[in-house]
């Protein structure tokens, strides 16, 4: 079967599942308490992908060469019954890198039953050590202790190596930077810095507040010289570097100031089914309606592949103040 190609020569490898919209914490740049708040209203379960959709979809996906599924959110731990999708997509033949993306809050819970399942790697936001910090920015009253327990367990279960995803905003936490390389040195883990984006519309992104990957990797150097070293595929998003005395890596994800849409291979699939060819995309294409109106496997097989073959996308490349009125789906919908 002939791969698709999309309109910038991008192939399809990668597929993020968000599995629910739904979070325990309220992130002030995901989703903000006064946006998300208690009368928001969530989508019904009825309108969720069940997990048999959601396993067609990735089967027919790995047909057109994704190879690396990661499960999203929300907070994908919120989902009842994860450990059962998760062995239903182990054995999709193609998939050779199954992970997940947490906020860590259930991973001491679950991590076991995900790893027997089949899950392969975990990645877990951490934006500071410092329980101020992180409880003003989870806005739930969550310590950072809690989620350190959370990475313990997944290490013990075997999804490790683990990667652990620090958002880094000015005047909030860019002063736990180095702290947060310091903590991870020589665990086998692996911090990734992360620049503020403006995904969504509801965040009060403001240029002014981004961290540029360079000055994190300034001051981390300062402490700990650091080297860069080579991605491990085509399309890694991370940037890598390594201790120069050995004490193993970080990454920073800089689609603000170093744009990777040239090498982008990431499709999205929504929690009610939309798929998404951009994080900072407008607009999705519905697969559920057509999953549920009895479509073959080669209908679907072809919506994809149209879809894929006619994107265009490369938002952090064309930022600027005639993308800022963009209204874009929220990374709670998508996953990041």
């Amino acid at each position: 079967m002939t791969e698709p190609i999309d309109t910038l020569g991008r192939p399809l490898r990668d597929l993020r599942v968000s599995v629910t919209d739904r979070c325990n914490f309220r992130c002030t740049y995901c989703m903000p308490r006064e946006v998300f708040g208690r009368d928001y209203q969530f989508l019904e379960r009825s309108l969720l992908l069940t997990f048999e959709e959601i396993t067609r979809v990735v089967r027919l996906a790995a047909g057109l060469g994704v190879t690396k599924v990661r499960l999203t959110g929300g907070e994908p731990l919120l989902r009842k019954g994860l450990p059962d999708l998760v062995a239903m997509l182990a054995v999709v033949e193609g998939i050779d890198d199954l992970t997940l993306t947490t906020n860590g809050s259930l991973l001491a819970r679950d991590a076991v039953a995900l790893a027997s399942a089949g899950l392969r790697r975990v990645s877990v936001s951490l934006d500071s050590l410092d329980d101020a910090t992180f409880m003003a920015m989870n806005d739930a009253g969550f310590p950072a202790s809690k989620v350190l327990e959370g990475i313990d367990a997944a290490a013990a279960a075997g999804l490790g190596p683990i990667k652990i995803n620090m958002v880094v905003k000015r005047g909030v936490n860019d002063g736990d930077v180095v702290a947060m390389a310091e903590r991870f040195r020589g665990t086998g883990h692996i911090v990734r810095f992360i620049e503020y984006m403006d995904v969504g519309t509801s965040n009060g992104w403001r240029l002014d507040d981004v961290v540029p990957a360079a000055e994190v990797l300034a001051a981390i150097s300062k402490r700990f010289p650091l080297d860069p070293i080579a991605p491990n595929y085509p399309g890694e998003v991370a940037n890598r570097y390594r201790y120069r005395d050995g004490g193993g890596e970080i990454g920073v994800i800089a689609s603000v100031t170093r744009p990777f849409c040239g090498s982008c291979t990431r499709a999205r699939l929504s929690a009610e089914g939309s798929l998404y060819t951009c994080l900072f995309a407008t607009s999705g294409h519905d697969l559920r309606a057509r999953l549920r109106a009895g479509a073959t496997d080669d209908d679907i097989l072809d919506t994809l592949r149209s879809i894929w073959t006619r994107r265009g996308d490369r938002y952090s490349e064309i930022r600027s103040e005639a993308t800022a009125g963009w209204q874009k789906v929220e990374m709670s919908y998508i996953g990041g």
